[in-house]
């Protein structure tokens, strides 16, 4: 793991109580940066998480809020970036599958126009909108966003049809964001494949073992994998900008 001095420097990570987004939150607070931990407010795991990287000797603040609102989100962004002080990476990791069982393409009874809009919502329009509250502050630090997209946003079939579309959006998202946002912040983009996590999304035994096997490297993704991308994202790869970077150990090949 590369190792990175983050004394000084402050990162928003959306959906920070779970998964990827708390992997990240706790390796960013491991090098030394100061956290902003976004979480839905009626969730508990937040302040847990807030507290467990307290007591690990990390620095953390709480963001509630959800992204997928259109009032809440710039408001727990700019909120966050005054509790900071200032901000050095977005990490626009919010999202949701909108199903607990993976809709196969041809179920098209089973996309209703709740899921779309809920989907939208929350994973592309939620990075758009995170995005653009930060982007000033973002300027004046020269720093970075880094988005969750998802190999279902790249061809493959993902938890449905809809998610994959908004994961498709965040791609062509993070292209015109470093577009927009050019010369001051670089702007990229994850894309996760089978990754051992809480996502609420049910896989039987038997897809789990499939995406072992069909994977080069032989194994699941772990949230530490996807977190030291986000930080080279957002701390090296100073000529790297509006690039998605598949993180799946060979699975879509």
């Amino acid at each position: 793991m590369i190792s990175y001095d983050l004394t000084g420097k402050t990162a928003l990570v959306t959906g920070g109580a779970s998964g990827i987004g708390l992997a990240t939150c706790r390796m960013l607070a491991k090098f030394g940066a100061t956290v902003a931990v976004n979480f839905l407010a009626d969730d508990p795991r937040g302040p847990e998480a807030v507290d467990a990287i307290i007591d690990a000797g990390g620095k953390a603040i709480m963001a509630p809020g959800n992204v997928g609102d259109a009032a809440d989100a710039p408001r727990m962004v700019e909120k966050a970036i005054a509790d900071l002080g200032r901000l050095d990476l977005l990490f626009a990791n919010a999202g949701i599958p909108g199903t607990r069982h993976r809709i196969a393409p041809p179920q098209l009874d089973l996309i209703t126009e709740e899921l779309w809009a809920q989907l939208l919502q929350v994973n592309l329009l939620g990075v758009f909108r995170c995005a653009k509250a930060a982007g000033p502050a973002l300027k004046e630090s020269h720093g970075a966003i880094v988005s969750t997209a998802s190999i279902a946003g790249l061809g493959r079939a993902g938890s449905s049809l809809a998610y994959g579309a908004t994961k498709a959006g965040v791609v062509s998202l993070t292209q015109n964001l470093a577009r927009a946002l050019a010369p001051e912040v670089r702007v990229n983009a994850i894309a996760p494949g089978a990754v051992d996590s809480t996502w609420t999304v049910e896989w039987t035994n038997e897809e789990r073992q499939s995406s072992i096997e069909k994977a080069l490297l032989k194994r699941r993704c772990t949230t530490d994998d996807l977190a030291e991308v986000v930080l080279f994202l957002g701390f090296g790869a100073a000529m790297v900008t509006g690039q998605t970077i598949t993180v799946d150990g060979g699975l879509t090949l």
